[in-house]
């Protein structure tokens, strides 16, 4: 509640949409470029797939792959450096003040469903969670431990949400009817 609080009275929310980008580059590429795997090992065309359904970017992966010596903070940065060329001409094409705008928007509709979302599967947790005493688990530690983890997945979530729509995101201005 206290960053949504923040998040309201802030006018710039640039700078955490930035760091919700980069968490979702980072999680996109970590989950399909392991980290001290070789380039023969990594899963490109899962890679690939992400960032064309999430970042809506036709990136030559496999070219990059099969480059000498590539690594993946070099893939990491080509992703970012594509993805900020892209919304930098989104920002020029709206106007900066419409960007921002849009961010604050996205971001609080997106949180505060997602907050809904969480509240919800606490409470289907809850209603499940004395069932671990027959296993001899202590239900409580076991509702902290999974509660934590669900808190983590609504983050990533929202973080890949709001980065996909802001990617996706085109906006067409319309001339009003005229009047008859």
């Amino acid at each position: 509640f206290e960053q949504r609080a923040e998040f309201m009275a802030a006018a710039d929310l640039s700078e955490v949409i930035a760091e919700m980008r980069r968490d979702t580059i980072e999680d996109f590429v970590g989950r399909h470029l392991p980290p001290k795997a070789y380039a023969e090992q990594w899963d490109v065309d899962g890679l690939d797939h992400h960032v064309r359904e999430f970042l809506g970017l036709e990136l030559p992966f496999a070219e990059w792959a099969a480059e000498d010596g590539i690594a993946d903070d070099e893939i990491r940065e080509r992703i970012s450096k594509a993805i900020e060329e892209r919304l930098e001409a989104k920002s020029a094409l709206y106007g900066a003040d419409f960007m921002r705008m849009a961010e604050k928007s996205l971001l609080l509709q997106f949180l505060d469903q997602s907050w809904k979302d969480h509240l919800l599967q606490l409470d289907h947790l809850r209603q499940g969670i004395n069932l671990r005493a027959y296993a001899q688990k202590d239900p409580l530690n076991e509702y902290k431990r999974e509660a934590f983890v669900l808190f983590g997945e609504m983050l990533s979530h929202l973080r890949e949400r709001v980065t996909a729509t802001l990617c996706h995101l085109e906006v067409r201005f319309e001339q009003p009817p005229a009047d008859m």
